[in-house]
């Protein structure tokens, strides 16, 4: 399945960092940066969060919240946003459903990445009627934030 500006956002449900469950639909009339990343406290993806991190009140003030989607439970979640104080949000997707849902799994290290569990990093800009504004194929990890708000 290749997603591309203009299509409906795939549903999801997942459980959060705080042990909630959220679903797309909770996003609603609001812009939503869902974000996929490979794994949590790895150097790309905590340059990765942390950018999201250091420029959330600027997306914020244009209407966004960030959602970052990776395959580790909720304990790994919660201990990469204590140790990285994230501002945010992360969706355990452990057993990959939204990641197959949006097309994100596997990656530069195909099967092995997929036999691993992991995503592909790409991030999907959602309006908010909840269709995909706009994709963002190959992340800047350490301006991520940058490249995000260019697209709000």
């Amino acid at each position: 399945m290749h997603l591309k500006p203009g299509d409906p956002a795939p549903d999801f449900e997942g459980v959060i960092t705080n042990g909630n469950t959220v679903r797309l639909a909770d996003y609603r009339g609001k812009k939503l940066v869902l974000y996929f990343y490979p794994m949590d406290d790895t150097p790309g993806c905590t340059r990765q969060a942390c950018s999201l991190r250091d420029g959330y009140a600027n997306i914020a003030d244009k209407g966004a919240t960030v959602l970052g989607v990776s395959s580790q439970d909720e304990a790994s979640h919660r201990r990469f946003t204590q140790k990285f104080k994230l501002n945010f949000p992360l969706l355990a997707d452990t057993d990959q459903r939204v990641a197959r849902a949006y097309g994100t799994v596997g990656g530069m290290f195909g099967p092995l990445q997929h036999l691993l569990g992991m995503s592909r990093r790409i991030t999907f800009i959602i309006d908010e009627q909840g269709n995909i504004a706009h994709i963002i194929t190959a992340p800047d990890v350490g301006a991520h934030a940058t490249e995000v708000l260019r697209y709000l």
